[in-house]
């Protein structure tokens, strides 16, 4: 495979990664290509999606645990997508258990391919840039997707599964194309002290909103989309336009404008999806009113998260972790709401109760959005804050410690335990420098949080140094 020279790493990874994403949303995921090869054969689609997704949600999660350096993305990346490639293949002829074992095969390594892209969005993207790239990735890839789906549902599954695979050669092309300097270069850059704050919590946080709001979409490919399968030449290029004009829409806000409020704009459209799949008929301008509400949604709600997954990667070490286990939880929360949607439809559920269950699922995101918020806020401020303190010298830094404002006046220890905290170190290495006991650093460490009113290292962060930061600016 011939090299072709990256005029722009940023442009190229992002071309690479769009037109593989497309392969996995035509093919391996509730994809047209996929369900129309089933279809022609009467076969059941339920296992075969299951162990796609299953293998893809193992893939995410697994993959940042042994692909952790710059230099071995491009190629565990290539190699999956070559995989993913040979995977399909048994496709073109009669089926197999080459087929589930195929989905299964490729549904790993395209979790592979997904995760491993943190890495390439963390080194090539500014963060500045990294909302824009984003939306220009699901866009694209949903591009790609729509015209495959029309080929495969009005001409041909086949010539269908054909422009998917191309897209996967392409997508090859394009990754093995990325400079491997320029990725040197970029591994080698100096890398953010992730022990200064702890992403775990936010982490976790953000993962449980994912997996919760991504119930719905499980519910929408099990109970809302075959209530519409007659509208079948309608659904394969319709479906997916009202998510690429939410992304457009949510790609050019201006900076200054808060996401999070769209985040409810999109809560209400899923509701008002529900109830109006409730209340319509099943014909095509039903179909679209529900669709573009509920697919509008979906596209506030993937960009948000894959937005605020790109900003936590300049708080890690490990980016291809942190981007796989967070589009995990999507992934997860869509299996949830498949393994719910089964139910429902073979306990009878009326759709009144659907709308029931789907309200509830949504209330519960409405209620975790804000301490989300706050403490992705406030582990934003704290990375802001740090930077500001490194650029003092030694002796601001300890006037920055004395001045700052206590319910009670930190002993000397207190002092000095606070401005190795605020230089980065760990409870351990804080404990080796002023040679105590862990055990007594973590007692020392309480009680400045209760001399600060604080509960975490973050809040602690921006309390003592927010003044100085405003100072400084």
């Amino acid at each position: 495979m011939g090299r072709i020279k990256a005029v722009n790493p940023r442009l190229t990874s992002a071309v690479g990664c769009s037109l593989f994403f497309a392969y996995i949303l035509s093919f391996l995921f509730e994809g047209q290509v996929l369900h129309s090869l089933l279809g022609s054969f009467f076969l059941e689609t339920s296992a075969y999606l299951l162990s796609a997704m299953a293998a893809h949600l193992f893939g995410l999660f697994s993959c940042g645990y042994f692909v952790k350096s710059l230099g071995a993305v491009r190629y565990v990346m290539v190699v999956s997508m070559g995989l993913c490639l040979l995977a399909t293949l048994p496709f073109f002829f009669g089926p197999s258990p080459f087929w589930i074992i195929g989905l299964t095969v490729s549904g790993y390594a395209s979790g592979c391919v997904v995760a491993s892209f943190g890495s390439l969005l963390k080194a090539f993207t500014p963060k500045h840039e990294r909302l824009k790239t984003c939306a220009d990735i699901l866009i694209y890839s949903n591009v790609f997707m729509i015209a495959t789906n029309v080929v495969a549902v009005n001409i041909s599954p086949l010539i269908g599964l054909v422009l998917s695979l191309i897209c996967v050669l392409l997508a090859m092309l394009f990754i093995w194309a990325l400079p491997v300097q320029t990725m040197k270069e970029a591994g080698k850059a100096r890398p953010f002290k992730s022990r200064r704050i702890s992403i775990s919590k936010p982490l976790f946080l953000l993962t449980l909103f994912v997996l919760i709001i991504t119930i719905n979409s499980g519910l929408m490919y099990r109970v809302i989309n075959p209530a519409f399968e007659h509208l079948t030449s309608l659904v394969s290029w319709y479906w997916a336009v009202p998510y690429i004009a939410a992304l457009m829409v949510m790609g050019n806000l201006p900076a200054r404008f808060k996401h999070s409020m769209a985040l409810y704009v999109g809560m209400a459209m899923i509701m008002a999806a529900f109830i109006s799949f409730m209340l319509l008929a099943r014909n095509a301008s039903d179909y679209l009113i529900v669709d573009t509400l509920m697919l509008g949604a979906c596209g506030i709600f993937d960009l948000f998260w894959w937005s605020i997954l790109g900003e936590m990667l300049d708080y890690t070490d490990s980016p291809v972790r942190i981007f796989g286990l967070g589009l995990a939880a999507n992934v997860l929360g869509v299996l949830a709401g498949d393994v719910l949607g089964r139910q429902i439809v073979s306990l009878q559920f009326s759709y009144a109760e659907v709308t029931v269950i789907a309200l509830t699922i949504v209330s519960v995101s409405v209620a975790l959005l804000p301490v989300l918020n706050r403490h992705l806020a406030m582990l934003l401020k704290s990375h802001a804050y740090l930077a500001v303190y490194e650029s003092m010298s030694k002796p601001q830094q300890t006037a920055v410690v004395v001045q700052s404002a206590t319910l009670e006046p930190l002993t000397v220890r207190e002092q000095e335990i606070l401005e190795v905290l605020l230089d980065g170190k760990s409870n351990r290495q804080i404990a080796e420098e002023l040679f105590i006991s862990e055990n007594t650093v973590k007692t020392h460490i309480r009680n400045i949080y209760a001399k600060y009113d604080v509960s975490s290292r973050a809040e602690l962060i921006s309390t003592v140094l927010k003044g100085h930061v405003g100072a400084s600016s």
